[in-house]
């Protein structure tokens, strides 16, 4: 009788170690996705960070090029104007040359 009360006793004993070790299976591996989701959420942050340091980059960039052009547009066109000028008053110039010639 006792071999079977130690053999019961043996099972029960190996119930509990396996039962025991589910639960510690189960508290590591909710210890492991908790992790994980962390981790994850530092890693999107940090993308987050990353991506808006990237765009803010890009968008100034794109603001000095802007400016760069506008500038030089405006420089081209303030030459234009001055040509522009010169031309009508070389024409003005003409013109007088004309009607006082007329007029003696």
């Amino acid at each position: 009788m006792t071999t079977i009360s130690e053999a019961i006793t043996t099972i029960k004993k190996a119930e509990n170690d396996a039962d025991k070790l589910i639960e510690d299976t189960k508290e590591k591996s909710s210890k492991k996705i908790e992790e994980s989701r962390l981790k994850s959420k530092e890693n999107i942050e940090k993308f987050k960070e990353e991506s808006l340091g990237e765009a803010e980059n890009m968008l100034f960039e794109a603001e000095t090029n802007a400016k760069k052009e506008a500038l030089h547009i405006s420089n081209k066109t303030a030459e234009e104007i001055e040509k522009n000028k010169k031309t009508a008053m070389d024409k003005v110039d003409g013109a007088s040359d004309i009607i006082v010639k007329s007029i003696l």
